[in-house]
């Protein structure tokens, strides 16, 4: 819940259309629900902006559906869903959970749509299309081979609220791509920047505009590149004094980053 759920909440109260005991059973499982394998911190948007992300690697496909369907049953809460590092079997269990809660979306007046993206591994349950960051957010990306990790990170900022556009397969090696974007660059808010192989690219970008470059390493690349390790050094060792480094792969964390500055 945010603070227009909590507020709607209360002018119903005062209003008489809810009674004291109706709201105090919609706020029970606040601020967080204990599912025994899982506490789901539902006071998360009210407190930060954006609701409690389901990381899915490690977890069940029933796991994952059942801290859905938790989120799913507070009913005066609009706020999107994410599910992240997720695969075709956990999409499944999702999606009857979602399926089963349909006629409550209906009620709720709320326009749900389910969608999985299986390059990036994100499943997106998108209830609420409201734009709270100030700017665009850009997300670009050096390889194609980077653009699962870019899709996670591009994803993340769109769920939470924010218009997002994409630059692909503009590294350096063929560095003409990206300068025939710098002026749209140059207009966005917040930059996320990702590449694996050296990761020169988040310095190259830092140094034609004037906006925060959130750079991810990717774990892309060949032998000596350690996993991302290469990458992650070079970001860090940045020259573009505009430039912060994320963990190597970490889209969703990029994408989280960006939204918080963007809403400043």
């Amino acid at each position: 819940m945010d603070e227009n759920d909590i507020r709607e909440l209360l002018e119903q109260v005062r209003g008489g259309r809810l009674t004291t005991e109706q709201a105090l059973e919609r706020l029970k499982h606040l601020p967080f629900e204990d599912l025994g394998f899982a506490k789901i911190d539902h006071h998360r948007t009210l407190r930060q902006g954006y609701a409690e992300v389901i990381f899915g690697r490690g977890k069940t496909p029933t796991q994952v559906a059942a801290i859905v369907q938790a989120m799913l049953r507070l009913r005066d809460s609009r706020h999107n869903i994410l599910v992240t590092r997720a695969d075709a079997k956990m999409f499944a269990a999702v999606r009857s959970v979602v399926g089963r809660r349909a006629h409550a979306y209906r009620s709720a007046k709320l326009a749900t749509s389910l969608a999985f993206h299986p390059l990036s591994g994100v499943i997106a349950i998108e209830r609420n299309k409201e734009i709270a960051g100030a700017g665009t957010i850009a997300v670009v990306c050096a390889g194609t081979s980077d653009i699962p990790v870019a899709e996670e990170a591009l994803l993340t900022a769109k769920l939470m609220g924010n218009r997002v556009e994409n630059f692909y397969d503009v590294g350096v090696a063929g560095i003409h791509r990206l300068l025939g974007h710098r002026a749209r660059l140059a207009a966005t808010r917040v930059i996320i920047c990702v590449a694996g192989m050296e990761g020169a690219l988040p310095s190259v970008v830092g140094g034609l505009v004037g906006v925060p470059v959130i750079a991810v390493p990717t774990s892309v690349g060949y032998g000596v590149s350690f996993g991302g390790v290469a990458a992650l050094l070079g970001m860090l060792n940045s020259c573009a004094s505009n430039v912060c480094v994320v963990n190597i792969d970490n889209g969703f964390g990029a994408g989280c980053v960006a939204s918080v500055i963007n809403r400043l």
